[in-house]
């Protein structure tokens, strides 16, 4: 059987994205908006639907008697309705671990521009402050090591793990709060610790977890106020863990000491939101990169194809459910 491919947003991924060995037809499209996901699915008569962000809701599935698989371009999943797929007999498969270099790195970058005063420096140089200085350096924002430092982590998958990594590498104490018990800790090198732990005696706080239910908006006005005064907040996971309103307010009345955030609730944003507007030295803002070295992109490309070829071969892969 001649399987029909369409990659509904293949902009989305910059690397060679190279064709199931498999018979098949396929057609690609740079971007699709949700109105125009039904059309070009079913007058392709697409089996098989590659999304990296293109939502699939229930409605939609129901329109498409077709389609037998859906290979999300991406680790999150939660713009497909996993339900509905899994009552229609659909596969979704995701994308996994490809990340570990590349989104550690750029945590770690987050990290380093704010606890040494990166930004506020190089807006000093820019102000001419330097140039007037009396003396040969130019002291007036704290700058603290991560050596001796603490690093709390919420969530411990690959991602997690590969933080951990790091930041023993600079000499940080780990401490973990995850559901799943740790068997591996000391070996890892980090301690386990309560939700309360993490979030009261970490310098750093670092989000790795995906947005469900029971994480969304996990840290809110109520959680940064027993935040550490001088503590940062890292967020590479996922848009949506944090009330955005209340980091804003936070960091505005110096509650905590910074934050470096790559996700937002709502991406691309719009013009008004409160983060994107936040225009303090302690907030670096990225576009959702992360995740997008040339090396991690290449991964995705290669781990997609390779996950609809073993589900064309009847031995699916990473399949997500509800």
């Amino acid at each position: 059987m001649t399987q029909r491919i369409v990659f509904l947003d293949r902009d989305s991924v910059i690397a060679n994205v190279r064709k199931p060995s498999f018979a098949h037809e396929w057609t690609e499209y740079p971007a699709t908006r949700a109105d125009q996901v039904v059309q070009r699915l079913r007058d392709m008569g697409a089996t098989i639907a590659i999304t990296n962000k293109v939502p699939l809701s229930a409605g939609d599935l129901a329109q498409l008697p077709d389609l037998k698989m859906i290979a999300v371009a991406a680790t999150g999943s939660n713009m497909i309705d996993l339900a509905a797929a899994t009552q229609r007999g659909i596969v979704v498969s995701n994308i996994r671990n490809y990340a570990v270099h590349t989104l550690p790195e750029h945590t770690f970058a987050l990290i380093l521009a704010l606890r040494r005063q990166l930004v506020a420096y190089r807006a000093d140089i820019e102000a001419g402050l330097w140039q007037k200085s009396q003396s040969f350096c130019l002291f007036g924002h704290p700058i603290a090591d991560l050596a001796g430092s603490r690093l709390g982590l919420f969530g411990y998958g690959a991602l997690g793990k590969a933080t951990a990594q790091i930041a023993r590498a600079f000499g940080m104490e780990v401490i973990v709060h995850t559901r799943s018990p740790l068997p591996d800790a000391a070996a890892d090198g980090v301690r386990e610790a309560s939700f309360d732990d993490v979030l009261e005696t970490s310098d750093v706080v670092s989000l790795h977890l995906p947005l469900t239910d029971k994480t969304r908006n996990m840290i809110s006005a109520k959680e940064l106020i027993r935040m550490k005064r001088n503590a940062l907040l890292i967020n590479t996971a996922r848009g949506g863990l944090v009330d955005e309103v209340a980091l804003a307010d936070a960091l505005r009345a110096g509650v905590i000491a910074g934050a470096g955030f790559d996700v937002l609730t709502t991406e691309p944003p719009p013009p008004d939101h409160v983060l994107l507007n936040l225009r303090l030295p302690n907030f670096i803002l990225t576009p959702h990169t992360a995740w997008a070295s040339a090396q991690a992109m290449q991964t995705l490309a290669d781990q997609l194809i390779d996950n609809i070829e073993a589900w064309a071969a009847g031995a699916p892969r990473n399949v997500v459910t509800p």
